[in-house]
């Protein structure tokens, strides 16, 4: 693309424009993650007026970064777009930002049963009951009152919620997940065993069904969901639990989870923890434990010497 000078004031233009709705006109669908809005197309990205931030890469920036980053152009093109290019189209400029003093952590109300979330669990997600119970009876999986989402409670050393992540019952339309407001991101849901091994999800759905496909003795190790793909629930584990020799990387098998256990994995190597990796079949744990059950339903049943089909 040819030179083109840009006036100061275009560059501010383009600087200041609000990528929730550069990405609504461009027909990008957004989810509502607490203050936040998070890319239907990549969950891991998140954008907030100007700003936008990759969890997964851990790098952010303002909207000529992101249409850079995320459209693979260079600095006139991107500004060029931003601007309306032969669109025409004008995008608003984002608000000022108010920045509001965080709210204290606080669970939400807990229903007084978990019927929803033991029906969710069982029936879509194929949790195997015994799993549920334990994290029930520990007080670290429940259901809470007005929405009826499950809540994976994070604790810290002393036993005592900092961390909880809300996931919707819902069978139908989007999948509603985020995690409370000022949760602390070390203390993220997690089991600490004694056997120095540390198995690392990305959300607590694909941990419980990994602890479903693989029952035997899995109290004796260490889980932990990242509700995420960020690297500090694992460190503080590490810190906290020295005597874990392994962590075993469990992440995703799609692109963004492959890439975040390399970066992982490196970040582990700095410090010479070692790290291995398994793999789903699937993308995740959870599709693989559902092609498992609905391939055990389907064998046929062997009953007082008859094959029933």
């Amino acid at each position: 693309m040819p030179y083109i000078h840009f006036t100061e004031e275009q560059k501010l233009q383009a600087a200041s424009v609000d990528l929730e709705e550069f990405l609504r006109c461009r027909g990008e669908g957004l989810i509502r993650s607490g203050r936040d809005k998070r890319l239907k197309s990549d969950h891991s990205v998140t954008v907030n007026g100007n700003e936008w931030y990759d969890h997964a890469a851990e790098r952010g920036g303002g909207p000529i970064s992101f249409v850079q980053t995320f459209y693979g152009l260079g600095y006139p093109e991107a500004v060029t777009l931003l601007l309306g290019g032969e669109s025409g189209i004008v995008y608003p400029a984002a608000r000022e930002k108010v920045v509001e003093p965080p709210k204290p952590f606080e669970l939400p109300p807990k229903h007084r049963d978990m019927r929803r979330a033991y029906a969710y669990l069982l029936k879509q997600r194929h949790i195997d009951h015994s799993v549920i119970s334990h994290f029930a009876k520990a007080g670290t999986l429940y259901e809470d009152a007005q929405y009826h989402n499950c809540v994976f409670v994070g604790v810290d050393e002393s036993g005592v919620a900092r961390h909880a992540h809300k996931r919707s019952t819902n069978t139908y339309g989007e999948a509603f997940r985020i995690n409370v407001e000022s949760s602390d991101p070390r203390h993220s849901f997690h089991h600490i065993g004694q056997s120095g091994r540390l198995y690392a999800f990305e959300a607590p759905i694909d941990l419980l069904s990994f602890l479903s496909l693989y029952p035997k003795d899995w109290q004796q190790h260490s889980y932990v969901a990242l509700c995420g793909t960020s690297g500090i629930p694992i460190h503080w584990i590490l810190e906290r639990y020295p005597y874990h020799q392994q962590t075993v990387f469990c992440l995703d098998g799609d692109k963004a989870g492959q890439e975040a256990t390399k970066r992982l994995q490196a970040e582990l190597q700095e410090g010479g923890h070692q790290s291995g990796v398994l793999l789903p079949s699937l993308k995740d744990w959870n599709d693989d434990l559902c092609a498992l059950r609905q391939e055990q339903s389907q064998r046929p049943k062997v009953q007082a010497g008859m094959v029933m089909l």
